[in-house]
């Protein structure tokens, strides 16, 4: 009896100690993930000098860690870590945002730039999530000259 006891205090603190190193290790902030975009976007996406920014956000819509990455081939593998973050307090349930641009300016969706972001709430330490970029602003360009156009027939 006695060796069981110690044999099971044993296996206890072994587990308790790879449950802590393992916590050491992720960190209290530990995003991972992929990033893809439809076929229709991709080589839109892929052009040069585009960057995909990784946002995540807290509830109040305040970015609270992003990473950037220049000249991204999707799909995109992303991890965020502490080196992130940008501020000290996580606290609640956090967003993902993904933009991809070549102007640069977070935040400011421009024709012509692919945004997306993850339906539900993540943790500080979420992993694979995947996020599609599959919304853009596209040119609008209305029909002109075509016979039997409602706008253009209903105007006169």
């Amino acid at each position: 009896m006695k060796k069981l006891c110690i044999l099971a205090a044993v296996i206890s603190v072994g587990v308790c100690a790879y449950y802590w190193n393992r916590n050491i290790q992720e960190g209290r902030f530990n995003i991972s993930g992929t990033v893809s975009v439809p076929e229709r976007l991709t080589a839109q996406a892929q052009a040069s000098n585009n960057a995909c920014a990784i946002i995540v956000k807290n509830a109040a819509d305040v970015p609270v860690a992003i990473k950037r990455i220049v000249d991204p081939k999707f799909p995109l593998e992303f991890t965020l870590g502490e080196e992130s973050l940008l501020t000290e307090h996580i606290e609640g349930d956090l967003k993902l945002e993904v933009q991809i641009n070549s102007h640069g300016q977070l935040g400011v969706i421009k024709q012509g730039d692919i945004f997306g972001s993850y339906e539900t709430s993540l943790t500080p330490t979420s992993k694979n999530i995947v996020v599609q970029a599959d919304k853009t602003l596209g040119r609008v360009q209305l029909a002109r000259n075509v016979k039997g156009n409602f706008f253009r027939t209903a105007a006169r």
